[in-house]
């Protein structure tokens, strides 16, 4: 097995990591495995058996580099100041076929010196589920973290619900720089390390930026407009934590995650979102939040602080409106509008309440717009007729919305009965989900459109820690 690394954080100062393997397994076993993203990466395997000890963390490939990075970070608000890879173990970096350099990372790998009594590892559920949904999200277009390969571990490990079957994802990222990582330095004072980050920061993501503030600017940009992708395809986070907030502006720790059925604003998903902070609708709020963290820990490396505080903040301040633009954007093409003005603002908005208000399924109401089969989506006909006639009269883009909005999502009851199925052994639901999911604006399984039942219903999604 060949796998091309050319690493560079592992460069940087002990300060920054741990090094240490992965804890081998007990039999591991291939579930699942990319070949395109592989061919991408240049990754070249001969034998299954040899990929398996590999992706489970039994083997350490030649000029691999293996460790836990750390990292701090804001959880629900509350400063943790050290947390780090508690169960992952970073193998090393590629640079891909496309010119891009990413991270080849082990989810999974068992307990490193950031577990904080954790076991370090993944149970099955989780690990699918990740697998299936971050795949999608690159499907759609939305930048993300990928998944290369999930592996059976061959041993169980102990969750709430007793014993679960165990298995190490291989994540595939841009980076896993995250704000955490520059908090962990800021709030320590440590600001050499600090200045390193940031340094390495920009040349690996954003080589024009030449200060810590065109960093923060960039790092704010690309967070908008990762946001408002998400709000487009109805994807709620669900844990949008300052250690779970990418620098390089991808979609990263696929935990309690969900994508809405019925429409509403503060639809909650996660089971440790108790007070609804990262609710659908409150998602460009938390992204603005987060930013400020990071103004906050660029800050501590600059000479002049009082201009460097005044600069930070004309930049976070600037990111509600790059927010809204974005949202307008994004909706107005699900619309059919390819121009949007800002009256179309409280077109977009009105048909969003008319989906609240009626119980309407966020992806099948936009899919259906261009047809007759909208109006069931609402159980007041009439209003939507009002709303339909209004929409008629900016001659909506049929082929811009066929583009724009998917036909099928990775639907939470479906993700569940996929993850029942490999529990039982039968790997045929994650295949059939994966295979629909890889061409989202295609209608080729049409039982996979379906909302849920009532039975079927999904109220809570959970992180599997």
């Amino acid at each position: 097995m060949h796998i091309p690394f050319d690493n560079s954080y592992a460069a940087l100062p002990d300060a920054f990591y741990t090094r240490l393997n992965p804890t081998p397994v007990k039999a591991p076993h291939l579930l699942a495995y990319n070949t395109d993203l592989a061919a991408l990466l240049g990754i070249e395997i001969g034998d299954l058996t040899e990929a398996a000890e590999v992706f489970a963390g039994n083997q350490t490939p030649d000029n691999a580099a293996p460790l836990a990075q750390l990292y701090a970070g804001h959880q629900f608000g509350n400063y943790s100041p050290q947390l780090g890879d508690g169960r992952a173990v970073l193998l090393g970096e590629v640079t891909g076929t496309d010119g891009i350099r990413r991270d080849i990372q082990l989810k999974g790998s068992g307990p490193t010196p950031y577990s904080r009594m954790g076991d370090g590892r993944a149970w099955l559920g989780p690990v699918l589920r990740e697998y299936v949904v971050s795949e999608a999200m690159h499907a759609l277009g939305i930048p993300t973290t990928r998944a290369l390969a999930a592996t059976a571990t061959g041993e169980n490990i102990w969750r709430e619900q007793g014993a679960l079957p165990g298995a190490v994802l291989t994540r595939v990222a841009r980076s896993h720089l995250r704000v955490g990582t520059f908090q962990v330095f800021a709030h320590r004072g440590e600001v050499e390390h600090l200045k390193t980050l940031t340094g390495y920061a920009m040349n690996r993501h954003y080589p024009d930026a030449k200060t810590p503030m065109d960093l923060l600017r960039a790092v704010c940009t690309a967070q908008a407009e990762l946001v408002t992708k998400w709000m487009a395809v109805g994807f709620i986070h669900g844990v949008m934590n300052t250690d779970n907030a990418s620098i390089a502006g991808e979609t990263i720790d696929y935990g309690p995650c969900a994508f809405m059925d019925a429409f509403h604003q503060n639809r909650v998903f996660s089971s440790i979102d108790q007070q609804g902070r990262y609710a659908f609708g409150q998602q460009p709020g938390i992204a603005v939040w987060n930013m400020a963290q990071l103004a906050t820990s660029l800050i501590q490396q600059m000479d002049d602080r009082d201009a460097a505080v005044e600069e930070a903040t004309a930049i976070v301040h600037a990111m509600p409106a790059q927010l809204e633009a974005g949202w307008l954007t994004n909706f107005a093409a699900k619309i059919g509008i390819a121009n949007p003005t800002q009256a179309d603002t409280k077109l977009i908005e009105d048909l969003l309440t008319l989906m609240q208000t009626n119980g309407a399924d966020f992806t099948n109401t936009f899919r259906a717009l261009p047809t007759d089969a909208a109006r069931d989506q609402f159980s007041n006909r009439d209003a939507f007729d009002v709303w339909h006639a209004s929409w008629q009269s900016r001659t909506p883009s049929i082929p811009l919305m066929n583009a724009t909005n998917p036909a099928v999502i990775p639907r939470n009851h479906r993700i569940e009965e996929m993850i029942s199925a490999a529990v039982a052994g039968d790997m045929g639901s994650f295949e059939r989900l994966n295979a629909a999911l890889a061409t989202p604006f295609t209608m080729t399984d049409p039982d996979l459109t379906r909302p849920p039942t009532q039975a079927e219903i999904v109220p809570a999604t959970f992180c599997g820690t």
